[in-house]
């Protein structure tokens, strides 16, 4: 089983998912195909993300607020991952990781936060695919996965206009995610 690409914890607990594909015309049945963006400029790509909403994550289950991810292109190619929340008790939490192309494809990655010596291990090796991004100005991407089961929604404010979060959880429900399940993320400051 796969784990999780992960956004904020140095958990590598699978994430289970189950039941068949939906039906057709059923709620949750892709009208679109859940497919990663052609290209994703890496370079752009790396700084700070505020996470604004996401489908809950096992790993993520101590996430309270102020969920960040932060990526930094390294000079081998990879990127380096730092993920950050804060926890109901107001502690901090943070996670250490590097992601990878996945078939020299920028916009379908594999994240893996377990310890470098585990890497040639597949599990330890998440996917991580920029399914929408703002190619113009790079302000907010959609994150994904094959099977529709992970998702997140980053923004390089604290705060995305509600209209593109709207716009993209309609995106992500006829891709086939379950956006009835999705959750937002408090961010600090911002009401």
């Amino acid at each position: 089983m796969r784990h999780a690409p992960f956004l904020l914890l140095a958990a590598t607990l699978p994430a289970c998912t189950g039941g068949p594909p939906a039906r057709p015309g059923a709620p949750g049945a892709a009208t679109l195909p859940n497919v990663p963006v052609g290209h994703v400029d890496l370079a752009r790509y790396a700084g700070t993300w505020y996470e604004q909403a996401r489908l809950p994550m096992y790993f993520q289950r101590k996430c309270a607020s102020d969920t960040t991810a932060n990526y930094r292109l390294d000079a081998n190619g990879t990127v380096a991952v730092v993920n950050r929340c804060r926890r109901e008790d107001g502690g901090l939490q943070e996670a250490e990781g590097v992601a990878r192309t996945v078939g020299g494809r920028t916009s379908t990655l594999e994240v893996r936060f377990a310890p470098a010596w585990l890497s040639w291990l597949p599990v330890v090796w998440g996917d991580y695919w920029v399914i929408a991004l703002d190619e113009a100005d790079y302000q907010w991407a959609m994150v994904g996965a094959p099977k529709a089961d992970y998702l997140w929604i980053l923004s390089r404010s604290p705060r995305l206009d509600p209209a593109v979060l709207e716009r993209l959880l309609a995106q992500a429900r006829a891709m086939g995610y379950p956006v009835d399940r999705v959750v937002t993320t408090p961010q600090s400051g911002v009401r």
